[in-house]
């Protein structure tokens, strides 16, 4: 049982003859070829330049797929071995289509390189291992076209992803960030962090007791963090908008309005009532400063009026809970 617990199921790239490397190398330039066009059908409605990109590199692969094809033809003949990179140990792996399906363009991108990287680097360490010189030989030009494969890459990005549409592209991808996680997460950061002040703060004041302070501003803060999620997911499913997976501007939403509202409520964790509130108006002070900010970077509000709107109306808010507090 142990035996069989610590045996690999998968073969030494050593063991394998000349004929199962070249029907490695086939099947590995199908399964490549495969990914190219993914990407390319995953691309082509938003990035329709990179898509072309990968068309022609999946072309590229089928074309050393048939060259290699022809090779083990001419040496072994017409039945090609059944071998695959997973059943060989330490062969470059590829990621399964549910794993690459939400990869944003930078990571498709970075993805190929690492690919024919990869695969040239393999390759060359498994040529210098071998001892035999057909096996060498074979081993070096598969290093060979794998870094003609990366040339390939370069030649193609440049053909059809100049600096202007990449640019392009690399804008329209930041833009779908700031529509499906920056927008809705920074309106329930907003939401959380100032329509929980005057709650809490008049619980602290009304009370003094840190403990029920701190159950008010959690049950306001997951509460709101609930209907902010759910409202942000059902009203808008994003195909006319464009603004993306409702379920992702959901979870944006939803947690960041909790978050903006315990970042003050848990700070009544702590027993002593000052220390408690002196702590919890100091987190609201980078709370609402950290909006402002968010907004110069992403929404191109000016900081200084970002600045004065939350920190102005978030004073406000705070201001009216202590009052009701107290009254």
């Amino acid at each position: 049982m142990l035996a069989r617990f610590f045996t690999s199921s998968k073969r030494p790239f050593s063991s394998l003859n000349d004929q199962e490397i070249l029907a490695l190398a086939i099947s590995s330039e199908e399964d490549d070829a495969r990914i190219y066009l993914a990407y390319a059908d995953q691309l082509r409605e938003q990035y329709p330049q990179s898509a072309k990109v990968f068309e022609d590199m999946a072309a590229v692969e089928h074309t050393h797929r048939n060259n290699l094809i022809e090779m083990h033809r001419q040496r072994f003949g017409e039945r090609i071995p059944l071998i695959r990179r997973e059943h060989v140990n330490g062969f470059y792996d590829r990621k399964p289509d549910w794993l690459r399906a939400n990869q944003s363009l930078d990571q498709i991108r970075a993805e190929a390189e690492l690919m024919e990287k990869g695969a040239y680097r393999f390759y060359l360490a498994a040529a210098q291992r071998t001892s035999d010189a057909a096996t060498r030989k074979l081993l070096g030009d598969l290093a060979l076209a794998e870094q003609a494969h990366e040339e390939t890459a370069s030649m193609l990005g440049e053909r059809h992803t100049p600096e202007d549409v990449k640019a392009e592209e690399d804008q329209s991808a930041h833009r779908q960030f700031v529509l499906t996680y920056v927008q809705p997460g920074l309106a329930g950061l907003m939401d959380g962090s100032v329509s929980t002040l005057a709650p809490i703060f008049a619980a602290a004041f009304a009370t003094g007791d840190t403990w029920q302070t701190f159950l008010v501003g959690l049950s306001a803060s997951v509460g709101a963090g609930i209907s902010m999620g759910f409202t942000e997911a059902a009203h808008d499913d994003g195909k006319l908008s464009g603004r993306g997976s409702p379920i992702k501007r959901g979870l944006a939403s939803g947690i960041m309005t909790a978050l903006g509202g315990l970042g003050h409520a848990l700070p009544y964790l702590i027993p002593h009532f000052w220390t408690a509130t002196i702590t919890a108006a100091v987190v609201v002070f980078f709370e609402l400063w950290a909006i402002a900010f968010i907004q110069n970077k992403y929404m191109e509000t000016p900081f200084l009026r970002a600045a004065m709107q939350v920190v102005l109306g978030g004073s406000l808010v705070l201001a009216a809970g202590i009052l009701i507090g107290h009254g």
